[in-house]
C-alpha cells in the first residue's frame, strides 16, 4: 500500500485552546503576529458546553481507535488565564469520559508569568505536567517576550522556574521551550537555560517560510545562521560528561541517522498525529499553519457537529501524514531526506501562483543540511573509534562522487549506515 493510499493514522495528541488571549505580546507570536487573523473572532475562554463536547470527542476517538494513551495539551493564548477551576473541570471531565483502557497524559504550556504555589498545587492534584517558555538570559528573552506595556517577562518567568525546580514540584516540570535566535550567543543562551536544570529542552526554529523568511535566513544557501547556532550547542550537549537535559531535536536527528524514527514532526517527516480544538470548538489543523496565510488552519469542522474522524479525512491532515510521498521532487531525490524528512511542513510554504504552496523544500534547507552533516560526523567518529580519525573521516564521506541536489557547499555527509548523507546534499530551494 502506498503512503498516499494508506488509511489515516488516528490522532494521539490534542492541543486544546482553553483561552484565546495572552497576557504577553511576544513579537514573534505565531498566533497574534502572523498572517492569520482568526483569533479575533474567538471567544475569550472556552464555554463549559464546548469543553464538555471536546472531552467527549477525544474520548470517542480514543474508543473508536482503541488508543492506549492520549496526550492533551492545555494551550492558548495563555491557558492559565482560564483559571484553575475551569481547568480542573476540564481535566476531570476528560478523564471521566475516556475509556478505562486509555491513559491521559495532560500537559500545560505556559509563558510562566502566572505560575505560583496555588497553580502548582492544582497541577499536583490533577496530575498535569508543565512546559514553560524561556528564550535565554534577560537580554535575549526580553527582546521579544514582553507584556503589552513593553515590559520584559524574564524576571517573572525566572521566579516561576525557581518554584518548579524545588524537589516537591520538580516532578511536574516537563521542560523548557526555547525559540532559537541566531543573533544571540548560542553557548551563553544554553548555559543560562542549563542554570535552571531543566529535565528537557525543546529548541524550536522560528516559524518562517519562503514568503516570510525567518530572521537571518537569507536566499544565499552558503549562509547557515541557524546551523551556526545549533552546532556549538549540540557539541556542548553531546560531549557533556555530566547530566544534560533531553533535547528532542538533537535526539531525533541522531536516531534518524542510525535508522530509527523521529519523535517530532518538525524533523524526519513523522506523520502528524495532532488535532487542535479551538476556543469555540473548531477542529483545526496545526496552529503553526497560521504563519502561512489567513485561514490556513481552518477546516469548517467543530466539536458541536463533527467527530474527530471527520478531521482525519481533511486534505490538510493527509498532506501532513503523507511522508516522503508528500514531498517535492527535489526533496524525494535528496540523500538527506531519510533524516530531515523535508523539514517542518509550515517551513515549506511559498505563496503566489508559482510558489507551489507547500510543495517546496524547507526554508531552513541549508541549515538542516549543515547541521545534519555535523551530527553525522560526530556520531560516525564515535562508531568507529578503533580505526582512528582517518577512518572516522572516511566513514563520514563514503561517496565523494555521489549525487548532489542543488547548491553545493552544504556539508551534510554521513555513512550509508547513517542514512546515506552525501556531500552537497541540501538544495536550499
Amino acid at each position: 500500500m502506498s503512503e498516499r493510499s494508506r488509511p489515516p493514522l488516528p490522532f494521539r495528541e490534542f492541543l486544546v485552546k482553553v483561552h484565546s488571549r495572552c497576557n504577553l505580546a511576544c513579537r514573534y507570536c505565531y498566533v497574534y503576529e502572523s498572517a492569520d487573523r482568526g483569533w479575533r473572532a474567538q471567544p475569550l475562554g472556552m464555554a463549559p458546553e464546548t469543553a464538555r463536547l471536546a472531552c467527549l470527542r477525544i474520548a470517542e476517538h480514543a474508543r473508536r481507535h482503541a488508543l492506549r494513551s492520549v496526550r492533551v495539551i492545555l494551550h492558548g493564548g495563555e491557558p492559565l488565564l482560564a483559571g484553575t477551576e475551569f481547568l480542573a473541570r476540564f481535566v476531570r471531565g476528560l478523564r471521566a469520559a475516556l475509556p478505562a483502557a486509555t491513559r491521559a497524559e495532560v500537559a500545560l504550556q505556559t509563558n510562566g508569568t502566572l505560575l505560583d504555589e496555588t497553580v502548582l498545587r492544582f497541577c499536583h492534584a490533577e496530575d498535569i505536567r508543565i512546559g514553560v517558555s524561556l528564550d535565554g538570559p534577560p537580554v535575549v528573552h526580553d527582546r521579544y517576550r514582553r507584556d503589552p506595556a513593553g515590559r520584559g517577562s524574564h524576571a517573572r518567568v525566572a521566579a516561576s522556574l525557581e518554584l518548579l525546580a524545588r524537589p516537591e514540584h520538580r516532578p511536574l516540570w516537563a521542560g523548557l521551550l526555547t525559540t532559537v535566535d541566531p543573533s544571540t550567543d548560542p553557548l551563553a543562551t544554553y548555559d543560562h537555560l542549563l542554570s535552571y536544570d531543566p529535565p528537557a529542552l525543546m529548541l524550536i526554529l522560528p516559524l518562517g517560510n519562503w514568503t516570510v523568511p525567518p530572521p537571518g535566513r537569507v536566499p544565499d544557501p552558503a549562509l547557515t545562521p541557524y546551523a551556526d547556532w545549533l552546532i556549538p550547542v549540540f557539541d556542548r550537549w553531546y560531549g557533556s560528561a555530566g547530566r544534560a537535559p533531553r533535547i528532542t531535536f538533537f535526539e531525533s536527528v541522531i536516531d534518524l541517522l542510525l535508522g530509527g524514527d523521529s519523535a517530532s514532526e518538525t524533523i524526519g517527516g513523522a506523520p502528524s498525529r495532532l488535532a487542535v480544538i479551538d476556543t469555540d470548538g473548531s477542529l483545526t489543523l496545526s496552529d503553526h499553519l497560521k504563519t502561512t496565510y489567513d485561514g490556513a488552519d481552518r477546516t469548517g469542522l467543530d466539536v458541536h457537529h463533527d467527530p474527530l474522524d471527520a478531521l482525519l479525512d481533511h486534505p490538510g491532515v493527509a498532506a501532513r501524514q503523507a511522508g516522503p510521498a508528500g514531498l517535492c521532487a527535489g526533496c524525494r531525490a535528496c540523500p538527506l531526506v531519510a533524516v530531515c524528512g523535508g523539514g517542518h511542513y509550515p517551513h515549506r510554504y511559498r505563496a503566489g501562483s508559482g510558489g507551489a504552496g507547500h510543495d517546496n523544500p524547507s526554508v531552513y534547507c541549508p541549515d538542516l543540511a549543515r547541521f545534519i552533516g555535523h551530527v553525522a560526523r560526530s556520531v560516525a567518529a564515535d562508531l568507529f573509534p578503533a580505526t582512528g580519525a582517518k577512518a572516522g573521516r572516511a566513514a563520514a564521506d563514503p561517496a565523494k562522487d555521489g549525487p548532489a541536489t542543488g547548491d553545493q557547499g552544504a556539508d551534510g555527509r554521513a555513512t550509508d549506515g547513517l542514512a546515506t548523507v552525501d556531500r552537497g546534499a541540501g538544495h536550499g530551494g
